[in-house]
């Protein structure tokens, strides 16, 4: 497998171009791919530690990543890694809202499926809890979520319902005495098979209301199925959930999910954090393809040295920059209180068009060996097809922006 470039660690100064050794090359400026300077947009404590996470991720979980990528199994490994760089706790440790983005970017750098690890456990598991959780049950489940120690999966997604999951949700949930009893299923569950619990949304049949249940695993009733043979985000252990006249407490009922308006504050947010994912699957492109140009040799010259060649790595990086600048400014109304569901449906879908186009350069430019994922660009390109498509397809997305600028739904 040929090696991308080593990240270069930033200096405080302009990049200029490297003096080369006597018998090297120089090195390329902007070899961390930075030409905007985002990362300078950071307070310097955020910066360091954003470099430090950076550098781990490209040096040991990136080549990693590719073996368990390739079995479709889950790297458990991993985590005590990942956790030690804080990034089981981004929602909770008060970090900046760009330094929360781009430390999603800089997972999805390094392997996609382990990015969507980290943002559905962040944004849609710990963020769940701590917003809408009781206290007793932030007690039991966030000291273990901020470590790594216990996972959940978010499971509202169903068999028949993806989409149009808010108006068609079928899940069901009835009081029970001192409980309350689940019925139903749930498809595509990140996490589902190796979870400690589900947080499953259910329809209450007394009052039409959508509801939250924390449902532990080994509950008499509930069982997951690991979803095989996926193109993309291998490593996600997907899963379909069936819930049998599953019992849950009263005190696993989370206190703050009282309709589908509090799914619905998730799952924007939740889009914004794809954004972040789509400019780093793209950085990556840039990465693996430019390492590439650099290193094959054809017709006596480097790769790099042809026009066509240094067009599709611009056009790479402009679509990566184009995606982490529009992060960049979702990320500052995120901050501010603004950020409303049109824009994360407008970056999300924007983010991922350009990613497909990205990776699809980058596999045309290593030529046959674009399509081995030991070479890692394949597995770039299986990957960004999941992107396109969760958290709310391409189309769907469009269609929320299309409603929001004309004033007139397409929905049925």
């Amino acid at each position: 497998m040929l090696n991308a470039l080593a990240p270069e660690t930033e200096s405080d100064t302009p990049a200029t171009e490297t003096p080369a050794s006597e018998g090297a090359p120089a090195a390329p400026p902007f070899a961390d791919a930075d030409l905007f300077r985002v990362v300078e947009l950071l307070p310097d404590d955020e910066r360091r530690r954003y470099r430090e996470t950076r550098d781990y991720l490209q040096a040991e979980v990136r080549p990693a990543s590719i073996g368990y990528w390739n079995r479709e199994e889950f790297a458990a490994e991993l985590l005590p890694g990942l956790a030690e760089r804080g990034l089981a706790r981004l929602q909770t440790d008060g970090s900046s809202t760009l330094f929360k983005g781009l430390m999603y970017t800089e997972v999805a750098r390094a392997d996609v499926s382990l990015s969507a690890l980290v943002g559905i456990h962040n944004e849609l598991i710990l963020g769940m809890i701590d917003a809408l959780g009781s206290e007793e049950q932030k007690r039991r489940w966030v000291p273990g979520l901020e470590r790594f120690t216990a996972l959940g999966a978010f499971a509202l997604t169903e068999p028949e319902h993806g989409s149009d999951v808010a108006r068609g949700l079928e899940t069901t949930v009835r009081r029970d005495g001192d409980g309350w009893i689940l019925n139903g299923a749930k498809r595509w569950i990140g996490s589902g098979t190796i979870a400690d619990f589900a947080l499953v949304w259910a329809r209450d049949t007394a009052d039409q209301q959508v509801k939250a249940f924390i449902v532990e695993a080994g509950s008499p009733g509930f069982t997951a199925a690991k979803i095989s043979n996926k193109i993309g985000l291998r490593i996600m252990q997907n899963a379909d959930l069936t819930l049998t006249d599953v019992r849950v407490p009263e005190a696993n009922r989370l206190p703050g999910a009282t309709d589908f308006s509090r799914a619905n504050e998730l799952l924007r947010d939740s889009r914004a954090w794809v954004g972040w994912q789509a400019a780093g699957i793209q950085l990556a492109a840039f990465d693996i393809a430019r390492a590439y140009a650099l290193e094959r040799r054809q017709f006596g010259r480097e790769l790099a040295t042809f026009q066509l060649v240094q067009q599709q790595l611009a056009e790479i990086l402009g679509n990566a920059h184009a995606s982490l600048t529009l992060m960049v400014e979702l990320a500052r109304l995120q901050q501010d209180g603004f950020l409303e569901m049109p824009q994360s449906a407008l970056a999300k879908a924007t983010t991922t068009r350009l990613a497909r186009s990205s990776v699809a350069l980058g596999r045309s430019l290593l030529g046959g060996n674009g399509i081995s994922s030991d070479f890692e660009m394949a597995k770039l390109f299986g990957d960004a097809e999941v992107l396109y498509t969760y958290e709310g397809t391409y189309e769907i997305n469009s269609l929320i922006v299309g409603r929001a600028v004309t004033g007139r739904s397409a929905f049925v």
